[in-house]
């Protein structure tokens, strides 16, 4: 954006430079054909000049145009017999410079703001409308470059980040590994690496993915995503006091009442509370009963669906009540390569807005084989689902045997 801006406002003082001397230069009287015809070569070489640099690439086409046509109505005023004094030539025409000087940058910086469209100019909104082919052809070319330049990290980590965007997590990881120095030393590029990886191991953030969180809030002790996959990570471990903790230190980062800032507070409230609880459970009689509710079985994907499946493709298993709100009582994520895959969900596991499995008579439970890497359905997806689960079942089977329309 900032380098079309300074092309632009040099095409414009280039234009204003051609125009302009003349204008302000006060002629002087001359009848002559000699005087004439020397005006006559200036012109003709003042639209060489334009030429020149619209060939050049320097003057975009409407800017030669409208130069190119004020020289000409300047040239038939030459050789036209004058008609006014010295005196009101040289005020006309600087009134004039005056003018175009003025006019000309305040009628392009309009004309753009009305017919043009800045947001093309955004690197980000180019990459939007880039086909999935285009965006593939893309890292082919960075990988063939990388082949020959192993030692690129900043080439192996912009791999990366391609791969996260199209959602291919293992080989995002793998780049990662190979850009060295550049990941170890960045705290933000360490926190992005755990979540690619622990996306390549179905959502897991324990083990390596851990020790780089770890090493990212030792570089940067606010950095935002290291952050989140440490409360994340603390949670998996049922230690939600320390959770907390690490989610409430990101968001006093996020802008206050925001929908990230609103969901983030749901989870530390939530934390806080399942701590509270696990404190109060160590007195006599009061440790809660987190298994009264509990749903338990197993997920596994019918054979005449498998073929359209593949082994990193997300899936989620999830409770939802059937009377109730849509938000998911309890949910977990895996791969489909962890099938055929246990679940478990009990009345800890409960997420935001505090309702729990036991506060239903029924339940429906849903396994997702998500295309599109997201929890909300879209067209495509494997799906298999359980209606009138009652709390507390036990060894359920949940076949994943339908499709998306």
């Amino acid at each position: 954006m900032t380098g079309f801006i300074i092309v632009a406002a040099l095409l414009v003082v280039a234009v204003i430079a051609l125009l302009l001397p003349p204008l302000w230069r006060a002629p002087r009287a001359s009848g002559t054909a000699d005087r004439r015809e020397a005006n006559l070569a200036v012109f003709r070489d003042q639209i060489s000049e334009l030429e020149r640099e619209r060939n050049d690439g320097l003057l975009a086409e409407a800017d030669f145009v409208s130069a190119r046509n004020e020289l000409q109505r300047r040239l038939l005023d030459e050789v036209q017999p004058a008609t006014t004094t010295p005196a009101g030539n040289d005020s006309g025409g600087r009134k004039t410079a005056l003018a175009l000087l003025v006019i000309i940058p305040l009628a392009a910086a309009a004309g753009y703001t009305l017919l043009g469209s800045p947001r093309a100019l955004d690197p980000l909104q180019r990459q939007a409308r880039l086909a999935p082919q285009q965006i593939a052809e893309m890292v082919a070319g960075l990988v063939e470059k990388l082949r020959k330049n192993p030692d690129d990290s900043q080439g192996w980590v912009m791999l990366a980040r391609s791969y996260k965007v199209m959602e291919r997590f293992p080989e995002a990881a793998e780049a990662y590994s190979r850009a060295g120095t550049l990941v170890d030393q960045d705290a933000a590029l360490l926190g992005d690496y755990a979540d690619v990886l622990s996306r390549s191991h179905g959502g897991s953030l324990q083990g390596k993915p851990s020790e780089l969180v770890e090493r990212a809030l030792s570089i940067d002790p606010d950095e935002p995503q290291a952050l989140l996959l440490a409360g994340a990570a603390a949670s998996d471990r049922q230690q939600f006091a320390a959770a907390a903790t690490y989610w409430a230190r990101l968001l006093a980062q996020l802008e206050p009442g925001s929908e990230e800032a609103r969901a983030l507070e749901a989870a530390i409230a939530k934390a806080r509370e399942i701590a509270a609880a696990q404190a109060a459970g160590d007195k006599p009689g009061t440790k809660p009963n987190a298994g009264a509710g509990a749903v338990s079985g197993e997920v596994t994907l019918s054979g005449k669906l498998a073929g359209q499946a593949k082994p990193n493709d997300i899936l989620f298993v999830f409770a939802r009540a059937e009377d109730g709100p849509r938000m998911p009582l309890a949910a977990m994520r895996a791969t489909v390569a962890d099938l055929p895959l246990r679940f478990r969900f009990d009345d800890s596991m409960a997420l935001g807005g505090g309702r729990k499995i036991s506060d239903f008579r029924t339940v429906s439970v849903e396994a997702r084989i998500a295309k599109a890497g997201i929890a909300q359905s879209s067209s495509g997806d494997l799906f298999g689902t359980l209606k009138g689960v009652k709390p507390g079942s036990q060894n359920l089977r949940l076949l994943i045997d339908q499709v998306q329309p």
